[in-house]
């Protein structure tokens, strides 16, 4: 079968095949850019915090009538409630350990700062000389087990190495484990461990004792998410937070007399419906709006998709009734129902292809649109070459049903028709 027929009866239906093709053009852009979103956004869900998620879970507490942190007698007051609290958690039969922190990754709340190979430099350099911007979380000794982080190299904090101190104390500790990657990026192709860092512009260095694997920063930081410093250190404050891992299987019963063990030892503080969290409960809200945008950008390709099938058929359908006279002349001199139904997936191939090739145009100029405002990658040459395959796969799979009525056209009714 030669081209030229096809492309004659084309330039018959110029508006048609315009519209055919710009509604390929705009799904393909489109659809093309919303699964890279989709994708992204599903990878950003299911990454991995470093920890062992399992049977752990955050509470958070302020004590009503306590003393000021501001003092340093305030401050041993408020150390000592702490200390009496993480007692009671740690006796909880359904508890297999706990630790005093500020945060955990994905949890709304963060202490940010930098790290710097020179003291003296506070403020981060953007070109990464020798600092690095940093989330920061203040454990104690049990904070290995309770978080499930791996090392892979040094030791964790022993229980000498941690002191307490209040949220404007500007004291540190004189030691404290990164992560591997914050290790790579300030020593690298070297052993991190043993070697010094500077916290926050600090004349006091602290030497680097181990190194884990990864541990993700708390939900709002973007742009140095890997970069975590664990800090030996109790915060003493108003407000406090545990992170407490229960045993297997009896996280529910943990969750649910915390509270109760908590008024036992002090009944002067603030626990809400909110106070006890899961980390499943905080991963999934950190997530939402990931996962509500990865929602609406399929419903979005769904409908695309199905309005443009609709298009293609409508518009075959209305050009078999059209053409029946010419489809029984052509089945009288011999064309086989194969023959017509061929022309028809042919006809609606060129429409496709010529719909493609402005598609992938505007496709790349979406991304680069969305690029320069949004926070969003280059667009994969792979993405765009899958989503030519599934256009023009859905434009043969649209117009099948028309193609096939045509064929059955029968040749002595379409000659009989005046």
């Amino acid at each position: 079968m030669t081209l030229h027929p096809i492309f004659a009866s084309l330039r018959k239906h110029k508006s048609g095949v315009v519209l055919i093709a710009l509604q390929i053009a705009f799904t393909l852009a489109i659809v093309c850019n919303a699964i890279f979103i989709i994708s992204q956004r599903i990878q950003k869900i299911g990454r991995e915090t470093g920890m062992v998620e399992n049977n752990l879970f955050l509470v958070s507490q302020q004590w009503v009538g306590a003393p000021s942190a501001d003092d340093e007698k305030g401050v041993e007051v408020l150390d000592s409630m702490q200390r009496e609290d993480l007692a009671a958690l740690r006796n909880m039969p359904d508890v297999a350990s706990v630790t005093p922190t500020n945060s955990l990754p994905l949890f709304t709340s963060s202490w940010t700062g930098s790290v710097g190979l020179q003291p003296g430099k506070g403020n981060y350099d953007t070109s990464g000389n020798g600092t690095a911007r940093v989330s920061y979380y203040f454990v104690d000794d049990q904070a290995l087990g309770v978080l499930g982080v791996k090392m892979v190299a040094g030791h964790f904090f022993r229980s000498g190495d941690v002191i307490n101190i209040s949220s404007r104390d500007e004291r540190r500790p004189n030691v404290m484990v990164i992560t591997k990657m914050l290790a790579e990026k300030m020593f690298p192709g070297e052993n991190a461990v043993g070697k010094t860092l500077y916290l926050d512009g600090g004349a006091a260095p602290v030497r680097v004792i181990g190194i884990i694997d990864t541990l993700q920063a708390p939900e709002w930081v973007k742009s140095f998410q890997w970069n975590s410093v664990l800090i030996p250190a109790r915060l003493d404050s108003g407000f406090s937070r545990y992170a407490i891992r229960a045993k297997p299987g009896r996280e529910a019963a943990a969750m649910k007399a915390v509270a109760g063990v908590l008024y036992g030892v002090n009944p002067m503080r603030v626990l809400d419906e909110n106070s006890v969290k899961s980390f499943s409960d905080i991963r999934n809200n950190a997530y939402q709006s990931d996962l509500g945008m990865a929602i609406v950008m399929g419903v979005v390709c769904i409908i695309l998709l199905g309005v443009t099938t609709a298009g293609i058929v409508g518009l075959t359908s209305f050009w078999v009734g059209q053409r029946r006279k010419q489809i029984g002349v052509r089945r009288a001199l011999g064309a086989r129902k194969i023959d017509i139904l061929f022309y028809f997936q042919l006809e609606n191939l060129a429409i496709s292809c010529g719909g493609v090739i402005i598609g992938i145009v505007l496709a790349i100029g979406l991304n680069f649109l969305l690029m320069s405002h949004f926070e969003m990658d280059r667009l994969p040459v792979s993405w765009v070459l899958l989503g030519v395959v599934v256009v023009l796969l859905l434009g043969q799979a649209a117009v099948f049903v028309p193609a096939r009525r045509a064929s059955n056209v029968s040749p002595v009714m379409a000659t009989r028709m005046a």
